[in-house]
């Protein structure tokens, strides 16, 4: 059964929330980020390997990062990286990779998962992905792993769920609904009604269930990828992605598949404390950095703090930096940019980025 296990990780976004640390031509999950010495991809990848073996494991990135994975995961087989020769969102980067493994192996079950999240409860996240892999195995049905929401964040998306009697892990439960990002007091109303969960973005399901929810859900791109089963695994392949990408939509895998297969019943969430972090913004990495006395969070060897409380410092390792008198505030130097901003603030720093990008060009973003 273990060889037919995969892992599909999507590591192909920018990642603008985390600039100026997170640039176009290196974004946040080819960075550690954490400090640990492995970068956010790497991570995902040695949890990976602790539910399917190494060969696999299959990278979807953007055609612009394929040297930056191979750098990264010199193991990984060279066949082993999907390059996508355009952003079109998670529904065609999962198609891709579902259409390919499932021309290799019909009986193929996947977890696809992004590369860029933070996941500290390691044991318990492989046992919930065991757990997901035994119920798609048994039949047709798609899955999320879904988070215990701790505070009314409007920047996720929200599952709603009810029981689902018969289940042999009683964490499984069948998804009702699936909202994303909320106005502030409908995250309040899905926070205390405890019926419902953070989405996290990793999904479980068999090639063959997610490939039939594609043709019922999005039939235009079902028959777009479907064009190319002659060629997948072949010569051809990167000449036909090139070409089917041209013509499907940009769309996220939640709108194109996960909320209309909800309402037919076949979609579960199994709820899972993982120690999870989508790692979206700088303040969200405050929260799982170690911190000093005065509640501030620093990456960087020689950063001196006088004065100052609840701040998040992330600067080159080899760099002196002294503050003084700042409470709550973002700090971060990344090769020629220095970003200080108020941690309320921090949704600005996508309208930085823009203005950056029109007033002082691209080399900075």
């Amino acid at each position: 059964m273990a060889k037919h296990r995969y892992c599909v990780i999507m590591a192909g976004g920018v990642g603008s929330r985390f600039w100026p640390m997170s640039r176009t031509a290196h974004p946040k999950q080819f960075i550690d980020v954490l400090g640990t010495g492995r970068t956010l991809l790497q991570q995902t990848y040695d949890r990976s390997i602790r539910f399917c073996s190494a060969e696999n494991i299959f990278i979807v990135t953007n055609d612009t990062y394929k040297n930056l994975v191979r750098e990264q995961l010199p193991n990984l087989p060279e066949k082993n990286i999907l390059s996508e020769p355009a952003r079109k969102n998670t529904a065609p980067c999962i198609a891709y990779a579902a259409w390919k493994i499932h021309a290799a192996d019909p009986k193929a079950l996947i977890v696809v998962a992004p590369s860029d999240h933070l996941i500290t409860k390691e044991d318990t996240y492989v046992k919930a992905i065991r757990s997901c892999f035994t119920k798609a195995d048994g039949e047709d049905c798609l899955l999320t792993i879904g988070i215990r929401p701790t505070r009314p964040d409007t920047g996720y998306g929200y599952i709603q769920f009810i029981e689902s009697p018969g289940e042999k892990d009683k964490r499984i439960k069948k998804v009702k609904t699936f909202t994303e990002k909320p106005e502030a007091d409908m995250a309040k109303f899905f926070l205390q009604s405890g019926d419902f969960l953070w989405n996290s973005g990793i999904f479980v399901w068999s090639t063959a269930s997610i490939i039939k929810a594609f043709e019922k859900h999005q039939p235009e791109m079902a028959a777009i990828f479907k064009e190319g089963e002659d060629a997948y695994n072949t010569k051809k392949e990167a000449a036909f992605i090139r070409d089917a990408y041209s013509r499907v939509k940009n769309i996220s895998i939640d709108y194109a598949v996960m909320e209309n297969a909800a309402k037919q019943g076949n979609v579960y969430v199994r709820a899972s404390l993982i120690g999870w972090s989508d790692l979206g913004t700088w303040g969200s990495l405050y929260t799982h950095i170690k911190k000093d006395e005065q509640q501030n969070g620093v990456v960087g060897k020689n950063v001196m703090l006088y004065n100052s409380k609840g701040c998040v410092v992330n600067v080159p390792k080899d760099k002196l930096v002294v503050i003084e008198g700042l409470d709550d505030y973002i700090v971060v130097e990344s090769d020629d940019i220095l970003l200080i901003c108020k941690k309320q603030d921090e949704q600005m720093i996508r309208n930085f980025v823009n203005d950056v990008k029109v007033t002082r060009g691209e080399k900075f973003v």
